[in-house]
């Protein structure tokens, strides 16, 4: 089952178990899901659609969006709206891969470097799109970038 039919499906669902915190969620994943569709329209990857490696792109930046929102309300001291940020992250990643650990991270990083053939850091983008490619929604590219410098620098 595609991505995009487990949500709809968990959408469903949420409506029919009055779940309203859930189904906001959802809807706000829908939502996303359908404004990248309408900014893909008149292009030429139109006909192709949004992948589940687009989905899931777009589901990492609402996880990390959250998260940076969680923080500034703790920091804040508004603790029930960083818990409702926190709520609507579980649900996000119940639709995302397991992450990966640092150790399969780092091993993932030196598959790549050896995969693409980077000797450099003139390689570090060869290297982080064959990252992407293979490991979207599963590894934290914020970190995996430094990892990719530090072997190739």
């Amino acid at each position: 089952m595609q991505l995009r039919d487990r949500i709809t499906t968990a959408l469903t669902d949420a409506m029919r178990a009055k779940e309203a915190d859930r189904l906001s969620t959802l809807r706000l994943i829908n939502a996303a899901i359908k404004d990248r569709d309408i900014a893909m329209r008149g292009t030429a990857d139109e006909a192709a659609g949004l992948s589940d490696a687009d989905v899931l792109a777009i589901m990492g930046r609402m996880v990390k969006q959250r998260q940076e929102s969680a923080r500034a309300y703790e920091e804040g001291g508004r603790l029930e709206l960083a818990e409702k940020e926190l709520a609507e992250i579980k649900v996000i990643e119940e639709f995302l891969p397991r992450q990966l650990s640092d150790a399969e991270s780092e091993s993932a990083v030196d598959a790549a470097i050896a995969a693409v053939g980077a000797t450099s850091i003139r390689d570090m983008g060869k290297v982080m799109a064959e990252l992407k490619t293979k490991y979207t929604g599963q590894m934290d590219f914020a970190k995996a970038g430094p990892m990719v410098k530090s072997r190739l620098g």
